[in-house]
Order: C-alpha cells, then sequence, then structure tokens
C-alpha cells in the first residue's frame, strides 16, 4: 500500500513528498483521516528516501522496518481528505548497524506544520535471517 503520490524535493540526508489523503474508505472518517496514519505518512517517507539513496548508488532498496517513535505531535485532530501534504523526513542519525533516527514532519502546502515526529527505523543485511532470528 503506497500512500504517497510523489517526491517533491531530495536533498542530502531530506527528501519531501506530497500526499493527498483519500477518501478511499480504508482511513477515511467522513471526510477525514485519523492523524495517526501521518505516522505511515512520514514511514513511506522515511523508506522514499532510503530507496532513492540505494538507487543513486546503482543498488536496489532495502526492506526496512520502522521500529517506533520517541515522538509523534499532531497538532490537528485528523487530516482532510483531498487537501494536499508535504511530509519531509531528515535523518539524523545512522548507526553502521542499520539502526537510524529520522526527524518528520507533515505540513500544508504553505507550510503549516501539522504533525512532528522523530522516528527508529531499522534495516537489516539480511532481513529473512533477522526474521527468523526474531520471530
Amino acid at each position: 500500500m503506497c500512500l504517497l503520490d510523489a517526491i517533491e524535493s531530495v536533498a542530502t540526508d531530506t527528501l519531501t513528498t506530497r500526499v493527498v489523503p483519500r477518501g478511499d474508505g480504508m482511513f477515511d472518517e467522513h471526510g477525514t483521516i485519523g492523524a495517526w496514519v501521518g505516522l505511515e505518512y512520514m514511514a513511506q517517507t522515511m523508506a522514499a528516501l532510503a530507496g532513492w539513496e540505494r538507487r543513486k548508488q546503482g543498488l536496489l532498496p532495502r526492506v526496512g522496518l520502522m521500529l517506533g517513535t520517541r515522538r509523534y505531535h499532531c497538532h490537528v485532530p485528523h487530516f482532510v481528505v483531498g487537501q494536499p501534504l508535504l511530509v519531509t523526513a531528515t535523518r539524523e542519525f545512522e548507526a553502521d548497524n542499520g539502526i537510524g533516527v529520522m526527524q518528520c514532519r507533515i505540513e500544508t502546502l504553505d507550510r503549516q506544520v501539522l504533525a512532528e515526529a522523530l522516528l527508529s527505523a531499522y534495516q537489516p543485511d539480511d532481513l529473512q535471517h533477522f526474521l527468523k532470528e526474531h520471530a
């Protein structure tokens, strides 16, 4: 399930996507999308950044896992279906073992901040091995 509509911009350690919340019934709550879905918008934007960087190196993207959030502040109770949003993920830290921390935010097109989070992610070298060992 891809909720992202487009990549807006890419810079060193930062990627911004555009998301237009859809009223397709999956997350639609009578014309709004619950604020919790913002975490998925952020996670997919983090994945887009990781994939972009791998492609730039001539490598295939790898599967990563969002470990959790250190904080999620959403300044609105929901997102409005059809209102375009900008979602930005900026790498704050990445260790050699594949664990990283990203600063994320969701804004309106006029840059009003709707949500902010600090998310942890892990990109194992061998996903199948990792899952077998930790399932």
